[in-house]
C-alpha cells in the first residue's frame, strides 16, 4: 500500500546555543517515532551502550559532552543513549542532489546548493542554530542532533547524498559525521580530515565549501577507502551507478546530467537555484512516498542560507539566525 502523505510539513528554524528546553521539546515530539526504528530489528540488534560511548569517544570525543547532556534531556535510558550515539543504526537510504556553484567571471561568491530528496513523513523539519562547541552552526536537523546539510560560523558549508551503495559496516550514521564536520573543522581541509579518519555504516558522499573557496567531494564508504574528490556535481552515485534499481526509482543519472549541464554552464545563480525546483531536479515522486523537500543554498562567505520551495524562499543570516516557522504544502495522496 502507498504511503498516505501528508499534506503539510512544518519547517521550524529554532535558536538555542546550549542543548535545553527547546531541544527536549524537539525530542519528545519525535522520540516515539526514532524509538520504534531504532528497534524494528530488536534491542540486540544494535550496539550495546559500553561500544557505543567508546566509539563517540574514540572517534568523536569533543562531541561526548553534549552527547551526554541530550541524553539527560532525553530521559537518560539506555536507548536513549545508544540511539543518540549512532553507532552502527539501522541502514537508511535518502536521494539529494547538491553542486558547488562557482561564478565563471569571479564577481559572486561560490555556494553550495543541494536538493534534499526524501519521505515527507519522515522529515524531521528542524531548522537548528546552536554554540554546542564553541562556534556557531545552522543546520537542518535529523536523528535529533545530526545534520543534513549546514555551515558554521567559520564559514564551512557542508551537504550529504546517499551514495548509491547498499553496503554496510561498523560506523556511525551520516548525520552525525556530519554533525561533527560542522561543530569542530574550520575550513574544507580540517573538515576533509575528519572524514577521512571517522568510520560511516553506509555509503555516501559529502560536499564541502568553505569561505576562501577551497571545496570537495568526498565519498565515503564502509568497505572501501575514502576519496577526496574534484567533483563539483554530484546525485546518488559515486564513480558508476552500482544500484540500477535505485538510481532508475529516483532518476540519479538524470538529476546528474541536468545538475552538470547547470554547473558547466557557468549560469548565475539564481538560474542555477531556479532550476532545483525543476524536474528533473526536482523529485515530485510523492505516489511512491518520496520527493524534494526542500533546496538549500549555502553562500559562506556571507553567512548566508536560503531554503526555497516552488513559490517561496526563506533567508536567513549565521550572523543573525531568527526564529520562525514555514508551512510548505506537498501534494497529499489517500490510501486506497
Amino acid at each position: 500500500m502507498p504511503l498516505s502523505m501528508p499534506s503539510r510539513i512544518r519547517f521550524q528554524a529554532i535558536a538555542e546555543d546550549q542543548p535545553g528546553r527547546k531541544w527536549q521539546a524537539l525530542c519528545e515530539q519525535a522520540w516515539p517515532y526514532y524509538r520504534a526504528w531504532f528497534l524494528r530489528q530488536g534491542a540486540v540488534a544494535r550496539a550495546g551502550f559500553l561500544e557505543c560511548r567508546r566509539a563517540l569517544r574514540q572517534h568523536m570525543p569533543e562531541l561526548v559532552p553534549t552527547w551526554e547532556r541530550l541524553v539527560e534531556l532525553a530521559g537518560g535510558g539506555d536507548i536513549e543513549a545508544r540511539f543518540l550515539s549512532l553507532w552502527c543504526p539501522p541502514p537508511y537510504i535518502t536521494g539529494c542532489s547538491q553542486a558547488v556553484w562557482l561564478d565563471a567571471v569571479g564577481q559572486q561568491e561560490p555556494m553550495l546548493l543541494r536538493n534534499y530528496d526524501f519521505a515527507p513523513a519522515l522529515l524531521e523539519g528542524h531548522w537548528l542554530a546552536t554554540r554546542w562547541s564553541g562556534q556557531r552552526v545552522a543546520a537542518m536537523g535529523d536523528c535529533l542532533w545530526g545534520a543534513l546539510d549546514g555551515m558554521n560560523e567559520s564559514g564551512l558549508a557542508a551537504s550529504l547524498s546517499f551514495g548509491g551503495r547498499t553496503a554496510h559496516g561498523d560506523g556511525f550514521g551520516i548525520p552525525l559525521v556530519l554533525r561533527y564536520v560542522l561543530e569542530i573543522a574550520r575550513d574544507t581541509a580540517s573538515a576533509v580530515a575528519i572524514l577521512q579518519r571517522v568510520p560511516v555504516h553506509m555509503c555516501y558522499s559529502v560536499t564541502l565549501l568553505d569561505a576562501r573557496g577551497e571545496w570537495a567531494t568526498v565519498f565515503l564508504n564502509p568497505d572501501r577507502p575514502v576519496e577526496v574528490t574534484r567533483r563539483r556535481a554530484v546525485t546518488n552515485f559515486q564513480h558508476t551507478v552500482e544500484w540500477p534499481e535505485h538510481a532508475r526509482a529516483t532518476s540519479a543519472c538524470e538529476r546528474l546530467a541536468a545538475l552538470q549541464q547547470q554547473i558547466d554552464a557557468g549560469t548565475p545563480a539564481r538560474d542555477a537555484q531556479a532550476a532545483l525546483l525543476r524536474e528533473p531536479l526536482y523529485q515530485p515522486a510523492w505516489r511512491r512516498g518520496y520527493g524534494t523537500l526542500y533546496t538549500a543554498a549555502y553562500a559562506p562567505g556571507a553567512g548566508r542560507i536560503e531554503l526555497s520551495w516552488p513559490g517561496q524562499t526563506w533567508l536567513q543570516s549565521l550572523h543573525a539566525f531568527e526564529a520562525g516557522q514555514r508551512e510548505i504544502a506537498y501534494p497529499g495522496q489517500r490510501p486506497p
